[in-house]
């Protein structure tokens, strides 16, 4: 009876603690799931020398620059250097031929943007967009660390936006990674309707933590666009390697008739009805047409779109973009 009463006192015979309901990681990507995506990260590549099928790889020349170049000194001319380093003016100052020579950078700063707005809380098929864009987001993460690249991120919800300078250290990775999966646990059904911030103010960071040679990857579905939006993407592209993950779902190409939805812009609210003829053509032209806006900019901006749907498994998709042979 003591035995007993001892292994009672110390738990052995108490029940076992209530588990945590299961998550469903279609609707909220949790951080042990992203830290998960490690492995499978590991054949994709953010380097300038691409496949020959990845989106990222030009007909005659890589779509991503690589690395950037630091100037090292200014020194005389010495036989054999390259002619083309010559500095006119510093030799025409002088008398005395100089060159200036550089070294490449040791990593390149990548910056991944992703978007976790409500709009972003939608799934018709698998996956909610925001679950498909945070996993999107972690394969890159981890693909890019290992190159030994600077990682860093800004992720943004409705009201607030978390910065994460690009550093060559786990610790920038975990930050990014738990700030990705705080701001997915935050979406739900039942938050309330507020204004969400707007894409052109998350551009407006971008810019300022990505100032020039950058890898900037940006993951939305670009649920609000103007002017400023497409000024601030044109400049952001001049000075970095950009690259948008456009975050679909298959509803916005095949919107089912004999639906009645209400939507709302944060303060007023209205339903929609698609088996109404004339609202069903009307809403599928609009979400068309963005689709088409968003696709265009790789014609008016140069910077290259990858479509990501919520509707397929996130790791195929990216491995089909960046030209990876299945397994």
């Amino acid at each position: 009876m003591r035995d007993r009463a001892a292994r009672m006192r110390t738990g052995l015979y108490a029940k076992p603690p209530p588990q945590a309901p299961q998550m469903d990681l279609r609707i909220h990507a949790t951080l042990d799931h992203l830290r998960s995506l490690e492995g499978p990260a590991r054949r994709l590549s953010f380097l300038p020398r691409q496949p020959v099928r990845s989106v990222l790889s030009g007909r005659h020349a890589s779509r991503l620059r690589g690395r950037g170049l630091n100037f090292e000194e200014l020194r005389d001319y010495l036989p054999g250097d390259d002619i083309r380093s010559i500095d006119w003016k510093v030799t025409a100052r002088t008398g005395t031929p100089h060159v200036r020579v550089y070294t490449e950078e040791r990593d390149r700063p990548t910056l991944v943007v992703v978007d976790q707005r409500m709009s972003m809380y939608f799934g018709s098929r698998l996956n909610m967009k925001s679950v498909t864009a945070a996993e999107a987001a972690a394969l890159i993460a981890f693909r890019i660390l290992a190159q030994d690249d600077r990682i860093g991120g800004i992720v943004f919800g409705d009201e607030y936006m978390a910065e994460i300078r690009p550093e060559r250290r786990r610790g920038s990775l975990n930050r990014f990674l738990t700030a990705l999966a705080d701001a997915n646990s935050l979406l739900s059904a039942d938050a309330p309707n507020v204004q969400p911030i707007a894409l052109s103010q998350v551009l407006r960071a971008v810019a300022r933590l990505a100032p020039r040679n950058h890898l900037v990857v940006l993951l939305s579905d670009f649920a609000e666009t103007d002017e400023d939006t497409h000024r601030l993407i044109s400049g952001i592209a001049q000075r970095n390697d950009l690259v948008l993950g456009l975050i679909t779902d298959p509803f916005a190409h095949d919107i089912p008739a004999g639906l009645k939805v209400v939507v709302s812009d944060g303060e007023l609210q209205a339903e929609v009805n698609t088996g109404d003829q004339v609202q069903h053509r009307d809403l599928r032209k609009m979400a068309e047409g963005r689709l088409a806006e968003i696709l265009d900019w790789q014609r008016t901006i140069g910077v290259p779109v990858l479509p990501v749907s919520a509707g397929e498994e996130t790791l195929p998709q990216i491995r089909r973009l960046m030209g990876v042979r299945p397994t």
